[in-house]
């Protein structure tokens, strides 16, 4: 029997250079090497044309324009979700009776429009979007932005305690499943673990020659997270340090090259950005916001050596048992002074391969989610 699945992307899922865009274009994969037909949708607004590495697993790619500006504003609706209410992606949805899976509580929408008698819509939620962006508020220095950010919290909470009842919902991490219960009440959510582009561990034994922090370096508060470490830890320990990552202000630039042994390395390649969290001896990635799964983490994780955090960026998500927590700078200077000299060990290589044989399998994740499709919900 075929499977045809719609899957609604916010964004376009390759190049897959952010941690949602990892999640999405490793589930198209998952999903179509066990024979699922996939008829993609996404929202075009980073201008990407060459739409080749998706083709290789989608029956039909469809791509909308996003409705920006005063176009997608509203009043009742926060802006990520009413600026994704497409009425030609409604038409093509309604044209057959298929599974839908709608990537993001940013394109959940749609949903009354397009239920069918029979049809199922399962709904990924990246994460607590209202917190997520009540920690980009906390962030943002730019006044505007700061209001932008709030008001979108406000809305995107009370649209949360308003989502459709009869959908399945997808969380990622145990503390956004307890949220979505407890707080929305949501009886019909379960977790399912993101899809990675990493699915054996690599880590190399033995000793790195610097400590690292990496990710989007444009959204704020990673750009704060970097700050914070070149400041506050990395001045006051003498190791050297690099900040990586997706376009960073010039402000940052400055203050990573102010110290000798401090620098940035912007706009790495997906095989540099590799190449730095495996020949890093410290990758340290504390987190400001406690919202989702941070995929940077498992990168470092499944890639690199010691691995440092706060409770910020473990708590729910299983892992802190692999990483090194320090809950502020003098702790996490600390931390990091006496990983510098401690080796790597094939022990801890094998205890990471241990926690995440199972937790984080694409092929595993890929056939409950085709029994959620077309199977039963239970």
């Amino acid at each position: 029997m075929n499977r045809h699945l719609h899957i609604v992307c916010l964004d376009i899922p390759y190049p897959a250079d952010y941690g949602g865009s990892i999640d999405m274009y490793q589930r198209i994969i998952a999903l179509h090497n066990i024979g699922i037909k996939i008829h993609l949708h996404y929202f075009d607004y980073r201008n990407v044309t060459d739409t080749r590495n998706l083709s290789k697993y989608c029956e039909r790619i469809y791509s909308y324009k996003r409705a920006t500006g005063l176009n997608g504003f509203s009043f009742r609706l926060p802006y990520i979700i009413s600026s994704r209410n497409n009425k030609q992606l409604i038409e093509t949805l309604n044209r057959d009776n298929y599974p839908v899976f709608l990537e993001g509580v940013h394109c959940s929408g749609i949903t009354e429009d397009i239920r069918k008698p029979g049809r199922k819509i399962i709904i990924r939620l990246h994460n607590d979007e209202s917190d997520y962006y009540k920690g980009l508020y906390r962030t943002e220095k730019k006044l505007f932005r700061k209001f932008y950010f709030l008001n979108e919290s406000r809305l995107l909470r009370n649209y949360q305690h308003h989502l459709p009842k009869n959908c399945l919902y997808l969380c990622v991490t145990d503390a956004d499943l307890a949220k979505f219960k407890e707080t929305y009440h949501i009886e019909n959510v379960k977790k399912m673990p993101s899809f990675l582009a990493w699915q054996n561990v690599k880590s190399l034994e033995g000793n790195g020659t610097f400590c690292l922090y990496h990710g989007n370096l444009s959204i704020c508060e990673n750009e704060k997270a970097a700050i914070w470490l070149l400041d506050k830890v990395f001045r006051k320990i003498k190791l050297p340090f690099i900040v990586a990552g997706k376009n960073p202000s010039k402000g940052l630039e400055k203050i990573a090259h102010l110290c000798k042994h401090t620098c940035l390395v912007a706009n790495p390649s997906e095989d540099e950005i590799n190449d730095l969290i495996q020949k890093a001896h410290v990758n340290i990635l504390p987190s400001f916001n406690t919202t989702g799964l941070k995929l940077k983490l498992l990168h470092a994780l499944f890639q690199g050596r010691h691995c440092v955090a706060n409770d910020a960026a473990v708590d729910g998500t299983g892992l802190a048992g692999a990483c090194h927590v320090g809950n502020n700078a003098d702790e996490l200077a600390a931390i990091v002074s006496e990983l510098y000299h401690t080796p790597f060990t094939q022990e801890e290589v094998d205890a990471r391969k241990k926690l995440f044989c199972n937790n984080y399998n694409n092929s595993k994740s890929a056939e409950q989610l085709n029994q959620w499709l077309f199977g039963h919900y239970q």
